[in-house]
C-alpha cells in the first residue's frame, strides 16, 4: 500500500528531518508512528498525503507517485493533521461539503460517531473547543472509509474518557482491511490499540517491528535476581521493570512505552534479539 524507499527531506535552512528513510505500510494493520518532538514523524506523513515533496527517494501509495496526486489516491487517503483549522460551519453542513470528495463516505456512520462524541449536528465548529473540533474531524475522517486512514497526533486535546472512546473507535474499523498509522509521542495512548511499530530518531528508522515479533522474543516485567544479567534496559520509573530477551520465560503483555524507551536506548541490542541473532549481554 504504501512503499518509501530511502526518502530524504530537510526544510530550507534547516537540518535533516529525514535520512535514508525506507519503510512499507500494507493494509489490514494498525501502525504506531512513535518517535521524540521533532524527529520527523509529522514530516513523513505530509510526505505520504502529498502535503511535502521529498528531496530524494521515493514515496509510493498504491503504487504511484503522491507527488502526482493522482485523484483515486487522494480519494483513498484521508489524513487527520495536529494543528488544523476548521471551517466557520455547522458540523452538518461541513459534512455536506466535504463528504462527496469521498465516494465511500458514510453519513449514517458519521453522525452516529458524532452522537457518540456527544456533539449535535447543528453546533457550529466555531464554538467547539479544540477537543471537540477534533472529534469532529476523527468521526469525518473515520467515515470517509479510505483505504488509508492516516492521524498525527489524534489524542491531543481528547480528555481521558474521549481518549478511551477514541481507541473503542478505531479498534471498531481495524478489521475492515484499512491501513491506519497514528503518529504520537503520547505513547500509552495507543495502548493494546497498534500491532506495529515504527520507531523514528535522529532523522533515520531505528526500529520497525510488528508487535507479534515483540512479544516472540522480549520480555516485560520485573526480573528475578538470577535474570538480572540478562536485562537490556530497565526504568526504575516504571516500578523496576525491565526488557529481557524471552527465552525460555511465558509470553507477556508488551509494555509500549517501555519498549519505546529501550529502543531509544538500546535500539542495537533490541534488534539483534528481534533479529533471532545470539544474545550476548556482553554486547
Amino acid at each position: 500500500m504504501i512503499k518509501i524507499e530511502n526518502l530524504r527531506f530537510r526544510y530550507p535552512k534547516s537540518k535533516t528531518i529525514l535520512n535514508d528513510v525506507s519503510l512499507s505500510f500494507e493494509s489490514g494493520n494498525i501502525y504506531g508512528l512513535f518517535g521524540r518532538n521533532g524527529e520527523g514523524k509529522s514530516t513523513l506523513m505530509k510526505i505520504i498525503t502529498g502535503l511535502l515533496f521529498p528531496k530524494g527517494g521515493a514515496c509510493e501509495v498504491f503504487g504511484e507517485n503522491v507527488s502526482r496526486k493522482h485523484i483515486r489516491c487522494l480519494q483513498e487517503v484521508f489524513f487527520i493533521p495536529e494543528d488544523f483549522e476548521l471551517s466557520a460551519l455547522k458540523i452538518s453542513k461541513y459534512e455536506e461539503m466535504n463528504s462527496v470528495f469521498y465516494p465511500e463516505f458514510s453519513k449514517d456512520q458519521f453522525y452516529e460517531l458524532i452522537k457518540e462524541f456527544h456533539l449535535s449536528p447543528d453546533e457550529n465548529i466555531t464554538t467547539l473547543s479544540f477537543g471537540q473540533k477534533k472529534k469532529v474531524l476523527i468521526a469525518f475522517g473515520v467515515a470517509t472509509n479510505t483505504k488509508l486512514l492516516m492521524m498525527d497526533e489524534p489524542t491531543n486535546g481528547l480528555d481521558i474518557p474521549s481518549k478511551s472512546q477514541f481507541r473503542k473507535i478505531i479498534a471498531r474499523i481495524a478489521d475492515q482491511g484499512k491501513c491506519i498509522v497514528i503518529a504520537t509521542h503520547q505513547v500509552r495512548d495507543l495502548h493494546s490499540l497498534i500491532n506495529h511499530l515504527v520507531i523514528l530518531d535522529q532523522s533515520k528508522v531505528i526500529f520497525d517491528e510488528s508487535l507479534f515479533e515483540v512479544s516472540e522474543y522480549l520480555w516485560f516485567g520485573k526480573p528475578i535476581e538470577k535474570d538480572k544479567h540478562a536485562i537490556i534496559y530497565g526504568e526504575p520509573s516504571l516500578g523496576g521493570k525491565a526488557v529481557l530477551p524471552k527465552l525460555d520465560k511465558d509470553e507477556t503483555e508488551v509494555d509500549l512505552e517501555l519498549l519505546f524507551n529501550a529502543v531509544l536506548n538500546e535500539s542495537d541490542r533490541i534488534n539483534q534479539v528481534l533479529k533471532k541473532k545470539y544474545y550476548d549481554t556482553s554486547i
